[in-house]
């Protein structure tokens, strides 16, 4: 789970990765006969058997950054990967986060432009709330409205959401399976919510070296089992 990549200093909420870090990270990956791909094609690859080798890269938020920096070094390293959107608030700021910096969101032009180059474009609700506090009709329009804007700005079926903020209850869950996603990726879900609408994933960020990747590919594993046993 990614966010921002770009090298500005300000970082209050540990969303940001820069460039030079995430060349490195990609690296690491790919020395260790790893491949980063889109949830999409992760969870078609599991469904036929062949997930092995293959890591599931998401980028949340839709910064106007993911063109700019993320994308020419997935190309570089032949990745794919998911950015989770915000059709509500194109060329928009992050103004959920109170402290700054403020970054600029991707508008319709950029998720074109990522969406051409390969990238599966996947909705984070319209305006990034928190659905489990959202009443029935706000949470709704969130998810029904988000998947129908993307669906026709890229022409595409579209089937991925993003839990914001990572936060999702069984009412949550229930209103993105009616509204026709595939899947949906959480941060640290409730184990009985765990499952294809509600998908555990590891938050990378400019800390991360590669000792630090190596201990969250081994905890992965750890919690992987955990949650097969369960």
């Amino acid at each position: 789970m990614y966010h921002s990549v770009s090298d500005h200093p300000e970082d209050p909420y540990n969303i940001t990765v820069s460039p030079a870090r995430l060349d490195r990270q990609f690296a690491w990956l790919h020395g260790r006969g790893l491949r980063g791909v889109s949830m999409r094609e992760l969870l078609v690859a599991r469904a036929r058997g062949q997930e092995r080798g293959l890591v599931g890269l998401t980028f949340d938020d839709g910064y106007a950054d993911f063109v700019t920096a993320a994308l020419p070094l997935l190309h570089r390293w032949q990745f794919g990967a998911t950015v989770f959107v915000l059709p509500g608030l194109l060329d928009g700021q992050n103004e959920w986060d109170t402290l700054r910096p403020h970054k600029r969101l991707l508008g319709a032009d950029g998720i074109r432009r990522a969406a051409a180059a390969g990238i599966e474009i996947a909705s984070h609700g319209l305006t990034h709330v928190d659905l489990t506090r959202a009443t029935d009709h706000e949470l709704r329009t969130e998810v029904e409205c988000s998947r129908a804007l993307l669906t026709e700005l890229v022409d595409a079926d579209v089937q991925g959401f993003c839990y914001p903020y990572g936060m999702v209850d069984a009412r949550v869950r229930a209103a993105v399976h009616h509204a026709g996603y595939g899947y949906a990726c959480a941060i640290a879900p409730a184990p009985a919510l765990v499952g294809d609408l509600a998908l555990p994933r590891f938050h990378i960020g400019q800390a991360d070296s590669a000792v630090r990747l190596e201990l969250k590919r081994r905890l992965a594993r750890v919690r992987g089992r955990a949650l097969e046993a369960a």
